[in-house]
């Protein structure tokens, strides 16, 4: 990629951004396939990523080191996940753009804004239809690697905030 775009997703801190958040999510379906629950949820940045969930050390550093060698060995699947903030931004900036349209022009009569209402419930609908998909496109081109690089695990800390547990894993690479 010569855009800009690729060199701002290529940036070292950003490429390390998109490996630990495609690390998270492998970690979390591997998570999800041996605990076969849900309620487990994550948080990435440069430095690693953080695990939100009730779930033991020694599991989640299994299951980071499992997610890790499945990376390594192709299965870039892993690092996109139906659940991430992706899917939810990109459905929130469609619904925000849909209601702006759909209302664009209707000023500030009621009367007006409530005869749109059809219009606006249709376009809502197709955004909510269409947003799942294009936040998986997202994740896969923007906001995740499924290329782990040299990336390596260095540290899994456990923490309880009052009842929630959480675990910061950090990486380096």
């Amino acid at each position: 990629m010569n855009t800009l775009l690729g060199a701002v997703l290529y940036h070292p801190s950003v490429q390390r951004i998109r490996q630990n958040h495609g690390l998270e999510h492998a970690t979390i379906h591997v998570l999800n396939e041996c605990l076969r629950r849900g309620g487990i949820a994550g948080r990435s940045d440069r430095h690693g990523f953080t695990v939100y969930g009730n779930v033991s050390t020694e599991l989640l550093s299994s299951a980071c080191d499992r997610a890790l060698q499945r990376l390594r060995a192709g299965e870039r699947d892993l690092a996109i996940h139906p659940y991430c903030g992706t899917n939810l931004v990109t459905t929130s900036v469609l619904a925000s753009l849909v209601a702006a349209v759909s209302l664009s022009g209707a000023g500030s009569c009621w009367r007006n804004r409530f005869a749109r209402m059809p219009l606006l419930m249709c376009l809502m609908v197709a955004t909510l239809f269409f947003s799942q998909p294009l936040g998986l496109v997202i994740q896969r081109g923007l906001t995740t690697s499924g290329d782990p690089g040299a990336l390596e695990i260095v540290s899994i800390q456990r923490r309880r905030l009052g009842r929630m547990i959480l675990h910061r894993i950090e990486t380096c690479g």
